[in-house]
Formats: C-alpha cells, sequence, structure tokens
C-alpha cells in the first residue's frame, strides 16, 4: 500500500487526485496540505504546510504551485518523503533547487503527467531525426482560460525532446508579430492559446515542401494527469536519492516488451581459427557470394592467436556452407568446424534495454533456474539474442514471459 499526501488537496487538481486515488486498491491518501480553507470534509486530515503534518507517509503528490516549492521541499527533506512534481511554471532556479534536494530523498518530476504526451515526446524525436532541417517545426498548445503559466510546461517539453535532436541549436520563438520578419531555419516555434475549459491539446506541425506532418495529443479529462501520479507513486516507492522522469518510468515497464522464435537456423561454429583478418574475411566474402544469409555473429577474445567465430545460417543452406568451408579447413591445420541443427533462437527486444541495467542478468538468470544452457548470444543496445537446445525452446519461452510480463 502507497501512503499518499497531496499537496494541494483543495484544488482543481488535488481534488481530481483524491477522486482517482479513491478508485485504487493499493493506493491510500492518508493527509493533505493546503494553505486554503475549504468547505469540503475529505477522509483524511489537512494540514496548512507539510511540516505541520503528523501523519506517516511514503510519498507527496504536488498539484498546487511554484511559489509552495521552498516549503515543500524543506518538509520531504525533513520527513525523508518521495516527492512528485506535477506542478508546471518553474523558474530555473526552482529546477536548481530540486535537482540539489534529488541529491538526498527521490524526487519525480514531469511538465505532463499523461502517458501519451510522453509517447509523443517520443515519436516527435524520431520524426526530427528522419524529417532532419528540411522541414520547419512549430508547436500549438492550447488550454482553458484560468492557466497562467505561458508556454504550457508540456510545450517546453516537447521543444527541448526535439531540441535534443539538433544538438539544442534550435532557436525558441514564441509566437510572431510584425509585417517584415520571416521566418529562419533554426526557428522553432512555440505559440500559446487560451480560451473556455480547454484542458490540453498539443500540436507538433512538421511543414515542409508541399507535405505536413502532424502530430497531436489531446486530453479531455484532468483525470489523465491524475492516473499519472499514480503510476508515478507507484514507481518511485523504494527508489534511491536522484531526480526521475516520466521516460524513466515508461521505460521501466519496457525493458522487454516482444519475444522472438526462430527453428529455422543452424549454428556454425569455427574453433581455433587464426586470428588473421584477411582470412575470417575471406570466409565471410565466400559465403556471401554464396547468398547465403547469416544472422548472430560472436567472436571469442584470443588465446595464442587463436579465435573461435560462431554464426548462425538457415537450415537449408546447411550443406553449401560446409562445402564452402572446406577448403579453409584444408589449408588451416588446427580450423575445427562444427555445425549444429538442433537448435532455437530465442530473442528478446525492448527499448527500456537502452537506459535499464541488469536486464541481461534477468535473462540469463531466467533460463539458469529452467536450467537451459546458453550456447551463444549476442546483444545490442535494444535486443538480446540467444541460441539454446531446440528440447528447451517450451521451457525458455515460458519463463522469459513471466519473468518479464510478456
Amino acid at each position: 500500500m502507497v501512503r499518499m499526501i497531496v499537496h494541494g488537496c483543495f484544488g482543481r487538481m488535488g481534488r481530481v487526485l483524491t477522486e482517482t486515488a479513491a478508485a485504487a486498491s493499493d493506493i491510500q491518501i492518508v493527509a493533505g496540505i493546503d494553505v486554503t480553507q475549504s468547505e469540503a470534509k475529505p477522509d483524511f486530515p489537512v494540514f496548512p504546510g507539510l511540516e505541520e503534518c503528523t501523519t506517516a507517509a511514503d510519498v507527496v503528490v504536488d498539484f498546487s504551485s511554484p511559489k509552495a516549492l521552498p516549503s515543500l521541499l524543506k518538509g520531504v527533506e525533513k520527513k525523508k518523503l518521495a516527492l512528485i512534481i506535477a506542478t508546471t511554471g518553474h523558474a530555473p532556479e526552482d529546477k536548481a533547487s530540486i535537482a540539489e534536494e534529488s541529491q538526498s530523498i527521490p524526487i519525480f518530476m514531469s511538465a505532463n503527467m499523461s502517458l501519451g504526451v510522453n509517447l509523443v515526446s517520443e515519436l516527435a524525436q524520431k520524426a526530427a531525426s528522419v524529417l532532419g532541417g528540411s522541414f520547419d517545426i512549430e508547436i500549438i498548445e492550447k488550454h482553458h482560460n484560468l492557466k497562467k503559466d505561458s508556454p504550457s510546461g508540456t510545450a517546453l517539453l516537447l521543444a527541448d525532446a526535439i531540441n535534443e535532436v539538433f544538438l539544442n541549436k534550435k532557436h525558441f520563438v514564441f509566437g510572431r508579430h510584425g509585417p517584415d520578419e520571416l521566418r529562419k531555419s533554426p526557428d522553432l516555434g512555440i505559440h500559446s492559446v487560451r480560451g473556455g475549459t480547454i484542458v490540453g491539446d498539443h500540436e507538433i506541425l512538421f511543414a515542409g515542401k508541399d507535405e505536413l506532418v502532424v502530430l497531436r495529443h489531446s486530453i479531455a479529462s484532468r483525470k489523465v494527469f491524475a492516473q499519472g501520479a499514480l503510476e508515478a507513486a507507484r514507481y518511485i516507492l523504494g527508489k534511491p536519492p536522484g531526480l526521475y522522469s516520466m521516460k524513466e518510468m515508461i521505460t521501466a515497464a519496457s525493458a522487454v516488451t516482444r519475444l522472438f522464435v526462430s527453428n529455422e537456423e543452424a549454428l556454425v561454429s569455427l574453433y581455433r581459427i587464426a586470428l588473421d583478418p584477411k582470412t575470417i574475411t575471406g570466409i565471410f566474402e565466400e559465403i556471401g557470394r554464396a547468398n547465403i544469409t547469416i544472422d548472430m555473429i560472436s567472436q571469442t577474445t584470443p588465446v595464442d592467436g587463436e579465435v573461435n567465430i560462431s554464426f548462425t545460417v538457415f537450415k537449408k543452406d546447411i550443406e553449401k556452407t560446409s562445402e564452402l568451408l572446406q577448403p579453409f579447413q584444408s589449408s588451416m591445420e588446427n580450423l575445427e568446424v562444427k555445425v549444429t541443427d538442433r537448435i532455437t533462437k530465442i530473442a528478446v527486444e525492448g527499448p527500456g534495454m537502452e537506459t535499464q541495467s541488469g536486464v541481461v542478468a534477468r535473462v540469463f538468470g531466467t533460463l539458469a533456474e529452467a536450467n537451459i544452457t546458453i550456447q551463444t548470444v549476442t546483444t545490442s543496445e535494444t535486443k538480446i539474442a540467444l541460441i539454446i537446445p531446440e528440447k528447451d525452446e517450451g521451457k525458455a519461452v515460458a519463463a522469459i514471459k513471466t519473468t518479464f510480463g510478456l
């Protein structure tokens, strides 16, 4: 059970968070903090400040105001509570204070608590990397007429994410006016609209020659932000001191998102091959000229001038591959070739691998616990590919699905 304190409990988002948390079986609001008075009678005690709060808790969720930040940070530091900052409009010196405090306690901070907006941020970075400098980029954000900060924290979040792709060389232009100013190539326009009860609407325009690409995210209910805050509270619980963001939370759940299984390949192993780049290149050139597709390749560290190299080919190409290797065996006295066809290739993939440690250990540990031998392995930033005995396929698939919730 996560014991939560709502900082700004009588505000618009504080009330929505309280209502949303009431439906969560693993969240309990144990106290509220608000300097204002209200006729509302919540099911928890309300204190004027965090330092005055006498209720034991695990995490504070802040939906108040940047003006309350100094007392908020002082309170969580004193009580050693995790902190979720869901308020926008912080000045640079506020952000510096938050970063400093995160050295002592875990702090989760996001300009937008919506999972969807943070996905759009990732997509915007991908679009910017593909479309590059040939497309003009503009952001349009729309909010209700009571929102004070402009542009929105989310618009700045999206702009900063895009600017990372351009090594922070984009120049932010906030609105445009005047009859004589042409748009410059490094410009990234950010435009704000305020009206009615719009909860939040963000558009990213990629405008090129004769084509327009638009990414848009629109929120119809503030419950989206509340749900994101609850997810953040679950995520931050038990974390060591540090500054966490929505990106880390999203990738934490995506260490492994896909599982691939193939029985169509065979493992070819070359033992004690001379460490001669020309010879090794010649082997793969011969295989390539024969239109044989190679997938996994692994090589051991040299020992006495020799290495072992393994790679996979399709089973239909085993005979042709063996024939191509025979001349090399004849010319290299110590070279031994072994082909194993009763194997299964299992690959696990997930975007979270790039930012998380320990994923390889979890995969290896899962197979070891199931008493499955790994014959060879290759990795990339987001993928781990393994060769195991064919007979262990069922056990391996079941074990990996259980470990990673697939």
